[in-house]
């Protein structure tokens, strides 16, 4: 939600006299623009739903749809807070496949950083997220994940880095994990923006499954907040690691969405 500046303009006064029986008017000088009002904090909300939830590459629900919100507060220091929430199928599919249950279905991300502006047309970003599974139950190391990240916008280019403060996913002795990661948000007209990302996750002390991702696709902005987009993408995960209950989470799919954001 944001104010546009405002200017107060001083209309002149016109005063008429006379000398020598001569008539003139006089018009006073225009008062001095007002200053811009100081930018306000944003509340922005998005609903969107998804062919598929899929993170860094991997499935988070089988191939199945997933619907999400998101809702971003940001101050005009650059300071942000957000969250995330979304519905999930792997932490169920591991379970079953682990031999016990969990009632876990639902991610529920939050996360709050800086931005800030270093030269003209570069920023950069630095936070935190933490990813948390409520009700993940008899998991060992349990999958509530906690990162630090900084990345840097140029243009239509980002660039970030995200380092894993503690086990990551659920994956024991992964602490110190991370994930590099390049995107493109090109725009090709007023509404249609070309995307791309590639990236790479590592997870310490458990490299089998490692593995690069790369996406490429496209949005498209239909007016009044709603918006539609899809991409594809793939990864090389081995497949002998990240295949349950006979779905391969990390092999080469299409993804669709539509969203609207108030």
């Amino acid at each position: 939600m944001r104010i546009l500046p405002k200017a107060l303009i001083a209309a002149g006064a016109l005063t008429a006299g006379l000398s020598s029986s001569i008539a003139f008017a006089q018009t006073a000088p225009a008062a001095p623009a007002a200053a811009p009002a100081a930018p306000e904090s944003t509340l922005a909300f998005k609903v969107s739903a998804w062919t598929e939830y899929e993170y860094r590459g991997i499935s988070q629900t089988s191939e199945k749809p997933a619907g999400q919100l998101n809702i971003d507060y940001g101050h005009p220091s650059g300071f942000y807070l957000g969250t995330f929430v979304s519905n999930i199928k792997w932490l169920k599919d591991a379970a079953e496949v682990g031999g016990f249950s969990t009632s876990a279905k639902i991610e529920w991300d939050i996360f709050g950083g800086y931005k800030f502006e270093v030269m003209k047309d570069l920023t950069l970003d630095v936070g935190y997220l933490r990813y948390e599974y409520p009700s993940s139950g008899a998991f060992s190391p349990k999958p509530n994940t906690d990162e630090i990240y900084i990345g840097a916008t140029y243009g239509p280019v980002s660039v970030k880095y995200s380092y894993s403060i503690n086990d990551t996913f659920g994956v024991a002795n992964s602490e110190g994990s991370d994930f590099i990661e390049a995107n493109l948000a090109y725009p090709i007209t007023e509404k249609l923006t070309l995307t791309g990302n590639v990236g790479y996750q590592k997870y310490k002390n458990n490299n089998a499954l490692s593995y690069t991702v790369y996406k490429i696709g496209a949005a498209y902005d239909l007016g009044s907040g709603f918006s539609v987009g899809g991409y594809y993408k793939n990864t090389d995960a081995d497949s002998n690691l990240y295949t349950y209950k006979g779905k391969d989470w990390g092999k080469a799919r299409g993804v669709a969405f539509v969203a609207y954001a108030f």
